[in-house]
Order: structure tokens, then C-alpha cells, then sequence
């Protein structure tokens, strides 16, 4: 009788025993699953390729709101707090987020996760930055200035805080006195040291059409009898190719996938209970890019009219994986406006060829497409770089397989 009762107490304790273990498991089992990740992405496309691989494990932000100009962006202290406290933290490369050097040297938080998904061996040249990159001006290119005790009054206005090859320096000088027979005359700076006259440039507007090398430029204001009344100080234009390199990786289709992948490994690192997870989202989206290649191959691949024009230099990946041609009327950057003797370049461009479409980027002044579309009887269209999309479209169900097709459509209408 007394082993009975033994054997029931044991095998109650045994059951309450197994039932508190199995209790245990399905708890831990539960955290793994309601403890997100966070992750602090810094642009769209960076946001987009993450959340299609890190799906409901994840808490993702993004530092940029839509307008943002994430080559200008500076992170604010509680964007920084933000990212020490987060999992992990994904942008696509320094060439594009040139911030993010300085930003490293403000996080502090050991267990943070750092991905850069565009790799170096990815990149290719900008177009302008294999252009002539010889020196500015020597000294056998005009008069030397004959340095004068006249005052730095002339106000210099126009200039940006850094420029691509190619881009256009448009200056004005604005003198302290107006005298009616004012004469300017620009000059730049030699690698001697002395200050060399421009050629042609005279009136108090300035335009010079920038190589790969940084110079110092500074104005004169002449009397009628040559004299030196006053002149500005001297301005430094900063030349930043961010290396030669096009930044804008994420729009090849293939290259995409290669980052989607880095940013796969990262959150497998960070939650190894949801490997099979990411890795199965990461092969779903990675089979959609891989099906947007395939559109753009049948697209273009028996294409006589290879030319693209647009307004400024973004799409230069989609035009190397597909053995298309783009001409850029301004250069990479869209701040810097390109000069009339460069429309109208391209306005003889698009007669010679008789393209019917002249590209703007969406969310950018279309001025200067408008202008040549004028000019040539042509029409406009936008092209989307993914650099950032509106809230409106995120709500309306916009994503990057959404713009990426519209891009296709849009390119063809020239390429055909």
C-alpha cells in the first residue's frame, strides 16, 4: 500500500515536472517570436530591401523622410541615440550616405550590427568623372593678376558646398560701389600660387565648368582706366566625386539582389532563430528582382534606339546591365544647374537622334526638361531613382518592384 502511494506522488511530481518544462519552451518559443529586431535603415531602397526580408521579426525605421537629400543629410543627437539603441543599423554605401564616416565616430554601442550592402567591386564610374581631370588653368592660360591694396568688399554669391566633375560653378559678384564703367575679371588660382585671368570672363556673373580637381577663384572690379577698386576674397569650390563613383547601385536589378543578400546575413546574425525565415523572404524577394531583369532583358535586348537623355546623371547602372546609352544633361548632382551652352547641346543631341523623350527625376524641378522638350517638340517623363518616395505612395501600396516597372515603361518610350 505504502508503494502505491509512492508511485502516485511520484508520478504527479514527474507530470508537474514535465508539464512546467513544457510551459517553459513554449514561453521562450513565444519571446523569440514577440522580440523584434530593431533596425535603423537610412533611405528608402535600404528600408524596402529590408522589410521584404526581415517581414513582422523586425521594427524598421528610416532616417530620411521623403524630400531629404541623403547625399546632405546630417544625423541628428537623437538620430545617433537612435541607433545605438537599435539591432542594427544598414546603409547602402559611403559613396551615396557620405555622412555616415562622421556618424560612425559618434556611436558607441558594442552590439551594433553595421551593413553596408553596396559593395566596392559593384561600382562603376560616373560619367563625368572620365572626363579630363587636368589642372584648372597654368599659367601660360591668360594675364596674372598684380596683386593691389584695394579692399575685399565684393560679396561673392551662388556658391554650393561641394560640386561633381562636370558641374557648372555659376558665381555673381555683388561690389560694395556701383560705378558705371565697372569691369570685372575672374581669376583662379594656379598650382604656382599666382592668380590667373579666366578667359571671357568679365561681367559679374561667373560659369565654369568644373574638372576633378578643387580650385580658388576670386573677382576684381576695375575702373575705365584699368585701376583696381575692389575685390572679393578668395573662394575655395570643392570638388567631391565621392571617388569617381555612381552611388546609385540599387537600381540594377542583379546588384540588388546582392544587397538584399548582405542585409540577410546580417539579420541572421543578429536572430539565428530566424534564419529559415529571413532566408525564405530573401529567396521570394530575390525571385521578384530576378523576374524584373528578365523583363528588362526581353525589353531591350533587340532595341535599335539605345539612347536615353536625361535631366540629370541617375540610371547609369540600369544603362550598363542592359547595353543602353545615357546622356545626362546635368551631372550627378541636382543641385547644380547645367549652362545654356549645354542644353543647347543636348537640344542638337535629340534632333540627331529624333528622341521623343526627354527624362526628369521624380520629386526634382522638371524646369530644364520642359525647356529642351520646348526647344525640340518633344515630350517629358519621369524616371524614379528610389532615392525616396512620398508617404502617399507608401500608403497607396508603391514599392520599389512598382517604381522599377514604371522606370521600364517609361525608358521604353526612347529606347526601342
Amino acid at each position: 500500500m505504502y508503494k502505491k502511494k509512492l508511485l502516485i506522488v511520484l508520478l504527479s511530481i514527474a507530470s508537474l515536472v514535465t508539464f512546467t518544462a513544457c510551459d517553459l519552451d513554449k514561453g521562450n518559443e513565444k519571446d523569440d517570436i514577440t522580440k523584434k529586431l530593431s533596425i535603423v535603415t537610412t533611405f528608402y531602397p535600404m528600408y524596402e530591401f529590408t522589410k521584404e526580408v526581415a517581414g513582422d521579426r523586425a521594427d524598421i525605421s528610416m532616417l530620411m523622410t521623403p524630400g531629404t537629400d541623403v547625399h546632405g543629410f546630417e544625423p541628428s543627437a537623437k538620430d545617433v541615440a537612435t541607433i545605438n539603441e537599435a539591432d542594427i543599423f544598414i546603409y547602402s554605401s559611403s559613396a551615396m550616405e557620405t555622412w555616415v564616416g562622421s556618424l560612425m565616430n559618434s556611436l558607441d554601442s558594442e552590439n551594433l550590427i553595421v551593413v553596408r550592402s553596396a559593395n566596392n567591386s559593384e561600382f562603376i564610374q560616373s560619367e563625368n568623372s572620365q572626363k579630363n581631370q587636368n589642372s584648372v588653368i597654368t599659367e601660360n592660360d591668360g594675364n596674372i593678376l598684380n596683386e593691389e591694396d584695394v579692399p575685399e568688399t565684393i560679396e561673392v554669391k551662388g556658391l554650393s558646398g561641394h560640386y561633381h566633375t562636370g558641374d557648372v560653378v555659376q558665381l555673381v559678384a555683388e561690389p560694395k560701389e556701383n560705378v558705371s564703367s565697372d569691369k570685372f575679371q575672374w581669376y583662379i588660382k594656379t598650382d604656382q600660387g599666382n592668380w590667373v585671368a579666366v578667359e571671357d570672363a568679365r561681367f559679374d556673373k561667373f560659369e565654369y565648368t568644373t574638372t576633378g580637381k578643387n580650385f580658388e577663384t576670386k573677382v576684381v572690379l576695375y575702373n575705365s582706366k584699368g585701376e583696381q577698386l575692389e575685390k572679393s576674397k578668395s573662394i575655395s569650390v570643392i570638388i567631391d566625386d565621392h571617388n569617381g563613383l555612381d552611388p546609385h547601385v540599387w537600381l540594377d536589378p542583379v546588384l540588388a539582389q546582392d544587397q538584399v543578400d548582405r542585409i540577410k546575413a546580417a539579420l541572421i546574425q543578429a536572430d539565428p532563430a530566424g534564419k529559415s525565415y529571413y532566408e525564405k523572404n530573401a529567396q521570394l524577394f530575390n525571385s521578384e528582382l530576378q523576374k524584373l531583369d528578365q523583363e528588362y532583358q526581353a525589353a531591350f535586348d533587340s532595341a535599335d534606339k539605345r539612347v536615353f537623355i536625361v535631366q540629370h546623371q541617375a540610371f547609369g547602372y540600369i544603362a550598363k546591365r542592359y547595353g543602353l546609352e545615357q546622356v545626362s544633361v546635368g551631372g550627378l548632382s541636382t543641385e547644380i544647374e547645367p549652362t545654356a551652352s549645354r542644353i543647347s547641346e543636348i537640344t542638337n543631341l535629340m534632333k540627331k537622334y529624333d528622341l521623343p523623350i526627354i527624362y526628369y527625376q521624380h520629386g526634382e524641378n522638371s524646369s530644364i526638361a520642359k525647356t529642351i522638350a520646348q526647344e525640340t517638340g518633344t515630350d517629358i517623363e519621369v524616371l524614379y531613382d528610389l532615392e525616396g518616395i512620398t508617404q502617399d505612395m507608401q500608403d497607396q501600396g508603391v514599392d520599389y518592384i512598382t517604381l522599377m516597372r514604371k522606370n521600364l515603361q517609361a525608358l521604353k518610350l526612347s529606347v526601342n
